[in-house]
């Protein structure tokens, strides 16, 4: 029975092992092997559209709802401290250092990464892939590459949407709703953002996201299995790896850039 338990636990481990080694392979193919613009425009401008473009709905709308309920609790919150007037300082830090890159993040991964992984899986069920590699054509070169590419770009676009917008949305909550007076919000936001470190953080935050999430779509499509219920796992496996690795990556990097 032990041995049993060991032996499932060793091949686990070197299955994983494995995965990790694959995925690092074609991460790198992806990097090294980057579209030439003159021969590769359109592909990449069709993933942009595909993966950014598309990708635009949800993120606004999100920003501005969670940018309005930001709003709203900042206010009866600091109205406890009749300090109502530093909501614009709550409401632009939260949305840059922390909810902008992160629920972006997480709504990108669930919009376009299970969208890519799908498409990959796909493609790799009906041989599509393997009839490149007979025509000479590398799939890694042609099929990864573009959309990789795509979806780092992509995402830090989408995340200084998302913040923008939320912070519209705050302010016309405290502005427009609660009657804050406008140039106290955007004076105390003005004052305490540092525009220069506060933003390249988030965007920093954003362009890590992006590989994370975009990589291990690829990677779940790419690896999954041909059948119909396997493109399934493979979907569902890219929502809950990149969430938490989007989660788990946000505390180091918050640590780095905040810790000391």
């Amino acid at each position: 029975m032990l041995l049993n338990v060991l032996a499932s636990l060793g091949h686990r481990g070197i299955k994983t092992t494995a995965a990790f080694g694959r995925a690092g392979l074609m991460l790198f193919n992806a990097v090294v092997g980057k579209p030439e613009f003159r021969k590769h425009a359109p592909l990449l401008v069709r993933q942009l559209y595909n993966v950014g473009v598309l990708s635009m709905l949800i993120i606004i709308v999100s920003g501005l709802f969670i940018g309005m309920v930001l709003g709203l609790q900042g206010y009866l919150v600091l109205t406890t401290y009749s300090a109502e007037t530093s909501l614009g300082m709550l409401v632009a830090l939260s949305l840059l250092r922390e909810l902008g890159p992160v629920v972006a993040a997480l709504l990108f991964a669930g919009r376009a990464g299970s969208a890519l992984t799908a498409e990959i899986g796909l493609m790799r069920a009906t041989e599509q892939l393997s009839s490149m590699e007979m025509m000479a054509v590398d799939p890694l070169r042609r099929v990864i590459s573009p959309r990789f590419w795509a979806g780092v770009i992509s995402l830090p676009l989408l995340t200084i949407i998302f913040v923008a917008v939320g912070i519209w949305g705050g302010s016309l909550v405290g502005v427009s709703w609660k009657g804050i007076d406008s140039g106290f919000f955007w004076s105390a936001m003005q004052n305490a953002v540092d525009w220069r470190m506060d933003l390249v953080n988030c965007l920093i935050k954003s362009l890590v996201f992006a590989i994370t999430v975009t990589w291990v779509a690829l990677f779940n499509g790419y690896d999954a299995i041909p059948t119909s219920a396997g493109i399934s796992r493979a979907t569902t496996r890219t929502v809950v790896h990149s969430s938490l690795a989007v989660l788990g990556l946000d505390f180091v990097l918050t640590a780095l850039m905040f810790g000391n």
